[in-house]
């Protein structure tokens, strides 16, 4: 994600990119985010409230990049936290559970929250954005299997990762590709 990431620097500043995490609750958005920014799995469920937060810093060719990722909770509750995110976003995460069928078909609605939160003006057009189905380490529940996800992302433009944040299975491939 980050090497397609648009180059923004600010004189005397390091570079800074800002990724958002979007999906149903409990489909491994903190998960995928400690497992890069920390390099650590908690396996124990913890409900983001409203807004969690991961840095990094990656080399991306010879430039230093922090990379802001903005860990948005899934809870319809929290969307008045969540609206305010979405301006300034130069990547997307849509996350969803292999395992559960009612997230993958909520990335839409997740895409036209973020659409309405932008308004009229809002350009998505210069946004990456990436699908992140998530937990295939959880082989005996998954119910959307990688051609109908890859499918989906493909026929919006999105680009597509396999995942396990228990695992660490496509977490810096996501990331870095």
């Amino acid at each position: 994600m980050e090497a397609n990431m648009p180059k923004r620097k600010e004189p005397g500043k390091s570079l800074r990119i800002k990724v958002i995490s979007m999906g149903n609750a409990e489909v491994g958005k903190s998960c995928i985010i400690k497992r890069y920014c920390e390099k650590r799995f908690v396996s124990k469920y913890l409900a983001t409230i409203g807004i969690d937060y991961g840095v990094t810093k990656v080399q991306v060719r010879d430039r230093e990049i922090k990379v802001n990722i903005f860990d948005m909770a899934g809870h319809p509750f929290f969307y008045e936290v969540r609206n305010e995110f979405y301006k300034d976003t130069q990547g997307v995460m849509l996350v969803y559970d292999v395992g559960q069928k009612d997230s993958f078909d909520a990335l839409d609605a997740w895409l036209a929250e973020m659409k309405q939160e932008l308004g009229p003006h809002g350009n998505m057009d210069n946004i990456i954005f990436v699908v992140c189905a998530n937990k295939i380490d959880c082989t005996k529940h998954r119910c959307i299997d990688e051609s109908e996800g890859r499918l989906w992302a493909e026929s919006k433009g999105f680009l597509y990762f396999e995942t396990s944040a228990q695992t660490g299975e496509g977490i810096n491939e996501m990331f870095q590709g």
